[in-house]
């Protein structure tokens, strides 16, 4: 990131205050809230050693909170022992034993349900399994499944005997399989045959087969659960069907109390090297996270039902599916395919059978979603719902205003979630009941989040609407505590670049005038445009803002003068134009991002396409739009694409649907000169501003300028009037040459 603060240009006035009848009957008051935050600023320690004692199960209490000692390798509760399944499943057996703990939906349509006490039996069957398959404390184990409810099992088997589970997305690669199981050192792989994702079949095993035939030494034992009917192919001695294992177990196993900073789990995320880092997360400040927060951003009660839409192979659905609600007590609810099959409202229609009361999603569905219209989720009785969420990514404000007034039907808060891999659970969001939301905002950092925004040199930022860097100034229980297998890279990634005193998140952002957070996306994505540095996040959301724009990426590409350039990729929600009236749309797009945002903020090139390049879990691929955009070799895995055939469209080929582009904009020599300037200045460190004097100047210039264009423009007119005398292609020739015996009577045009 350059010296110079990132500019926000996003304007966004509307307010919303919590409404009353939420806030009557809801958890959280604003005193109790009040006195949260006075308790934590005031003993941030006490805060967390307070709240883990009430809220956890100990088998053997703690005496250290926090133990710093080799910071910024922080650890808490360290001499505290405790189990996380424990405290998910069998801690409500007594009072809830009976409610539904899981509701799940197959996408062909099958409804499965497990009470609290079933899936305690289920857990415990499977975890007598891996210890059978000689599975110990520590050994990690590689789970590689759809979103079914024995995904959720195997982990919870996992955590009850001590082992450290590492889920893989059941849409990535057997390469991406084989790189996570080798990193790990796994011990076993849990898949399945199959699973099913938009009408398709999606062949796991035939996955793991391959990864493990190229190398995975470590592995000893695959189980496999046969969700598509058990047929695939299995290796004698190292495979073994679930059912057939669990057939023969019994249904109690007691819990292995472990330390609280026993690994509970692995989780790769993308690293700028390309290769994966191996989040590791702690047991006890991870559960304590989990569960306070699925409490206070969602206001969890007794009668909810909780979706989460996340696949358990993102940090979303560790925290908000397998761990966080169910410790909580609450019934969750589980669906394995795509949003839209058979058709846009496979959504609401689920929300509809199963009285969803709390639904989180990321901006990307609500986007895709909110591309089909306002009638699709109108079909559907959506009453129940009584609080919405956004996770993974800012959300454009007028999605949010779609989410708000089409789903929520304006009765339902919205809570924008600010988290990460690395931090746990949610850091920054509104506490329903309390918090006044704004379109687009995170609003504020929960109670013992000590986030701040620094600039370069790492100084508080203090002016309101002003970017830079969002870190975390002090550490928290449900943190990451190392990179698995690499601590330097954990202190390089996260805390290097402010000599340890921050944790760097990656993300940019800005706080305005009321103290609320405005993500403005990844420091990578900032854009430096002739000296002014914007964020990626706020020009899609003028563009999304358009009444033609069902959706838009904006990456930055490589200009020789302004040192980058604002390159778009836009869907629409009609049918795509070509030609010249994709030309005046493309043209009118630039001109309405001017109006919403500034000038600067024009994209100088915008290529529209039917769909953009997402993941399977729906996350736009944006390092691969960086790439086409930039005419760079596509280095990085696009297995996990959901749509691989808008690859070529993406790179305008011809074969595929038209694309269209801007040309080139005309500029004048005195422009091109401010443009070197402003970059050249740039690097410096500095920034150009035009003063007042400098602006008239300008203006004076501009006017004095205005006569020579008019006759310039008679003496076109001239020319092409004698243009009849010339041969076609004379390089003074202006328009088109005229049949000879049709010049248009004097006056005329």
């Amino acid at each position: 990131m350059a010296q110079e603060n990132i500019q926000s240009v996003l304007q966004e006035l509307r307010v919303f205050p919590p409404p009353p009848k939420f806030a009557k009957h809801a958890a959280l008051k604003p005193a109790d809230l009040n006195a949260m935050y006075a308790r934590a600023a005031e003993d941030y320690i006490g805060f967390w050693s307070d709240l883990a004692v009430a809220q956890i199960d100990w088998h053997k209490p703690f005496t250290i909170p926090l133990d710093d000692t080799e910071a910024p390798n922080y650890r808490w509760f360290t001499d505290g022992q405790l189990n996380v399944s424990y405290n998910c499943i069998d801690v409500h057996l007594a009072a809830r034993g009976d409610k539904p703990a899981i509701v799940f939906e197959g996408e062909p349509g099958d409804v499965r349900v497990l009470t609290y006490r079933e899936l305690q039996a289920e857990v415990s069957r499977f975890a007598n399994v891996l210890k059978s398959r000689g599975v110990a404390p520590g050994d990690r184990v590689v789970i590689y499944m759809p979103l079914v409810p024995e995904a959720v099992i195997a982990m919870h088997a996992c955590a009850r005997i001590g082992a450290v589970h590492s889920v893989v997305f059941g849409g990535f690669s057997a390469n991406a399989v084989k790189d996570r199981i080798e990193d790990a050192e796994a011990k076993l792989v849990i898949t399945a045959d199959g699973g099913w994702r938009g009408g398709t079949r999606i062949e796991l095993k035939r996955a793991v087969d391959k990864a493990l035939a190229d190398g995975c030494k470590s592995v000893q034992s695959v189980i496999v659960y046969a969700r598509l009917g058990g047929h695939c192919e299995m290796q004698a001695e190292r495979d073994h069907w679930w059912h057939e294992l669990i057939a023969a177990q019994s249904s109690e196993c007691a819990p292995l109390w472990v330390a609280a900073e026993h690994p509970l789990f692995l989780l790769y995320t993308s690293g700028s090297t390309g290769k994966p880092k191996g989040i590791q997360h702690s047991s006890g400040g991870y559960l304590l996270g989990a569960k306070l927060t699925s409490r206070w951003a969602f206001d969890l009660q007794e009668h909810d039902v909780f979706w989460c839409t996340a696949d358990v192979g993102w940090i979303t659905g560790h925290t908000y599916v397998a761990y966080g609600p169910l410790a909580a007590g609450a019934t969750i609810v589980m669906y394995e395919g795509a949003p839209n099959f058979p058709d846009g409202g496979r959504f609401w229609k689920i929300c509809q059978t199963h009285g969803v009361t709390i639904f989180y999603t990321a901006p990307t569905a609500i986007r895709a979603l909110m591309k089909l219209g306002d009638e699709t989720p109108g079909r559907y009785d959506l009453s129940k719902l009584r609080l919405l969420g956004s996770v993974g990514e800012p959300i454009n404000p007028e999605a949010w205003m779609w989410y708000h007034r089409v789903v929520g039907r304006g009765r339902c808060p919205i809570v924008d979630t600010w988290w990460q891999t690395e931090t746990g659970a949610i850091m920054i969001t509104p506490v329903p009941g309390i918090t006044p939301t704004k379109p687009g905002s995170c609003t504020k950092p929960f109670p013992g989040i000590f986030a701040d925004i620094v600039d370069d040199e790492g100084r508080a930022v203090k002016s309101a609407g002003a970017g830079g860097y969002l870190v975390i100034k002090r550490p928290w229980p449900s943190m990451l505590r190392t990179i698995w297998g690499d601590n330097q890279r954990y202190l390089d990634t996260y805390w290097s670049k402010f000599q340890n005193r921050y944790y760097v998140a990656g993300d940019s952002a800005n706080r305005d005038a009321d103290g609320y957070y405005w993500i403005m996306g990844r420091i990578d994505d900032v854009l430096n445009v002739a000296g002014h540095r914007l964020g990626t996040m706020e020009i899609e959301s003028a563009l999304v803002a358009h009444s033609l724009v069902a959706e838009a990426a904006v990456v930055g590409k490589q200009h020789e003068i302004k040192g980058e350039s604002v390159f778009a990729y836009v869907v629409l929600n009609i049918p795509r134009p070509t030609g010249n009236d994709a030309r005046l749309l493309i043209t009118k797009l630039r001109d309405w991002v001017g109006d919403q945002l500034s000038p600067i903020a024009k994209p100088d090139e915008i290529r529209l396409t039917e769909n953009l390049p997402k993941t399977r879990s729906g996350k736009i691929m944006r390092r691969l739009l960086r790439s086409i955009a930039r005419g760079e070799p596509i280095t990085q895995d696009v297995s996990t694409l959901e749509n691989p055939a808008i690859l070529e469209q993406l790179r305008g080929s011809t074969e595929g649907p038209a694309t269209t582009t801007l040309p080139p904009r005309k500029t004048t020599p005195a422009a091109t000169a401010r443009a070197r300037a402003a970059k050249a200045h740039t690097k410096r460190g500095k920034r150009v501003v035009a003063k007042p004097r400098a602006l008239a100047r300008r203006k004076k210039a501009a006017k004095l300028q205005k006569p020579n264009k008019r006759a310039k423009a008679k003496q076109g007119a001239k020319l092409k009037r004698a243009a009849k005398f010339k041969t076609p292609g004379h390089p003074r020739a202006r328009g088109k040459t005229r049949a000879r015996g049709k010049t248009p009577a004097r006056g005329k045009k």
